[in-house]
């Protein structure tokens, strides 16, 4: 079996160094799941990850931990991880908030509320520069393998669906450097082409291809890479989630202030990249710039197989160090989460907060990518229009903004739904024709380009279209004219159920 065993000295919050820290925390917390084998080529793992959220939901579902796993007809041992990142309490353990609750709404905001803490009053993150450590004390060097001892396909990466093209990395970060555009730290996918090969994927725009093609433009020849598999949960969250907007701006410095202390990195053994020493894998490569191969098909996050690519960059591995018995992370793309958002949803509200100064809060619905909804403090006519288009303009994944009175509940679609039906008229819509979109939604008709919608079901002013006068709202009402309604009712919950027998 797998070395699979957690420390029991581990911190009970975050910020945590390592992946297993966290997954010492989860297990502690009853938020992990252990199986001892499962048959990939029988895509079990897989089948077991749609039924998961089948019957527990994202919100719910717990993280799960394979001891081995059958993949191209040999046994492999592990362990594997996967949907690590699935809840908003797993994010409030990762942010190091205490009185972690099974209340997700409630969770949702209090990790929100710290990550806040760590912005400055203008929305920009607080950064603390990352440290080297002696290569003797980074876990990541416990192994290292060069030359004809370097093969990838021994460690239990695995192929998610039948119709992908092979087994892929897909929980890294993927560290580029250069003179003129400075570091990337990016979530990129990596197939595994052979024992020593890797496709990888860099969408055009994302900040490795505009690095990638600088490089290129200028006449170089060789790309050096460094690939940091499974590393601390605050770095893959800055990796996976692009909370460095610009190209170019570090994205250490970033993850260290989320830490609060600084991300402890080391240099690679065959180029001069820094790497955070915590991995639990490094893959050093060299990209050759003027030659490309296919990647792909893969099943991507909207949960439909995205096509193949031609002509992407490619790695060619030329040394691998790990820690002793590696930890493999997978995600199940377009079926788990697999990454914390909340940093990026943070650091998106102050920062749309500037140009919607009414903006109270919003919320992307994490199995409807391509949706978001946003709440404001409508004063005015056309305020509800001006906020998604300002909105829209600036999401280039989401395609349809619904926009609600700060009175709705943004994460409950009930409410949503209710705002929609009782408050909306379709007239309160409108429409972009056309609009970039470079991520791989299943239906776009034409590579590049979407279209979208606005649609406002905040109370509509006479001016707009709306009634003189809205009725009231039949629940306000309530705690407005009984306010001792609710509390009553919550005190006496228990004893209201304490014979029905479906309480538990």
């Amino acid at each position: 079996m797998s070395d699979a065993s957690t420390d029991q000295n581990f911190p009970k919050t975050g910020p945590y160094k390592s992946v297993r820290e966290y997954v010492a925390a989860l297990e502690a917390r009853g938020r992990l799941v252990r199986i001892p084998e499962m048959d990939q080529d029988q895509y079990e793992s897989t089948g077991f990850a749609y039924r998961l959220i089948d019957h527990y939901g994202y919100d719910y579902a717990p993280a799960f931990l394979i001891e081995r796993i059958k993949q191209d007809g040999e046994w492999i041992e592990g362990p594997i991880l996967c949907n690590l990142y699935g809840s908003w309490q797993d994010e409030a353990l990762v942010f190091g908030l205490e009185d972690i609750t099974d209340d997700m709404q409630q969770m949702y905001h209090r990790v929100l509320a710290e990550i806040g803490t760590r912005l400055d009053s203008g929305g920009q993150w607080k950064k603390i520069d990352p440290i080297t450590i002696d290569r003797n004390k980074a876990p990541c060097k416990e192994v290292v393998l060069t030359g004809d001892e370097i093969d990838l396909k021994k460690f239990a990466f695995i192929k998610n669906n039948p119709a992908d093209a092979d087994r892929y990395i897909n929980m890294s970060a993927v560290i580029l450097e250069d003179e003129e555009l400075g570091r990337n730290v990016g979530t990129y996918r990596s197939q595994l082409k052979s024992k020593n090969k890797l496709g990888l994927n860099t969408e055009p725009g994302q900040h490795g291809w505009q690095i990638l093609n600088a490089k290129k433009l200028r006449g170089e020849k060789i790309a050096h890479v460094a690939i940091a598999f499974a590393p601390d949960p605050i770095t893959f969250s800055a990796s996976s989630t692009k909370l460095a907007v610009n190209v170019g701006d570090d994205e250490y410095p970033i993850i260290g202030g989320l830490m609060g202390q600084p991300l402890e990195i080391v240099k690679c053994e065959t180029n001069d990249i820094m790497v955070p020493a915590h991995s639990e894998m490094i893959i050093e490569g060299e990209i050759p710039l003027d030659q490309g191969e296919d990647e792909g098909p893969y099943g991507e996050m909207y949960g439909y197989l995205g096509p193949k690519k031609p002509g992407n960059f490619f790695v060619n591995v030329t040394c691998v160090t790990h820690r002793e018995k590696p930890w493999i992370l997978n995600s199940f793309t377009g079926i788990t989460n697999d990454m914390p958002k909340s940093p990026q949803i943070a650091s998106q509200f102050y920062r749309y907060k500037k140009s919607i100064p009414n903006l109270t809060g919003f919320y992307s619905p994490r199995n409807a990518s391509g949706m978001a909804v946003i709440s404001i403090d409508k004063k005015f006519p056309g305020e509800g229009i001006s906020a998604g288009l300002e909105f829209a303009a600036n999401q280039g994944l989401t395609k349809v903004v619904i926009v609600v009175d700060k009175d709705i509940n943004i994460l409950d679609p009930t409410s949503i739904l209710h705002a929609m039906a009782a408050r909306w008229q379709p007239t309160a819509s409108i429409l972009i024709p056309q609009a970039r979109q470079r991520l791989p939604d299943p239906s776009l008709p034409t590579k590049g380009l979407t279209s979208k919608m606005i649609i406002d079901t905040t109370q509509q002013f006479p001016e707009e279209g709306g009634p003189e006068s809205w009725a009231p709202v039949s629940r306000a009402l309530l705690q407005e004219q009984s306010p001792q309604t609710f509390d009553m009712v919550d005190k006496k919950w228990s004893e209201y159920l304490q014979n029905w027998p479906g309480k538990g």
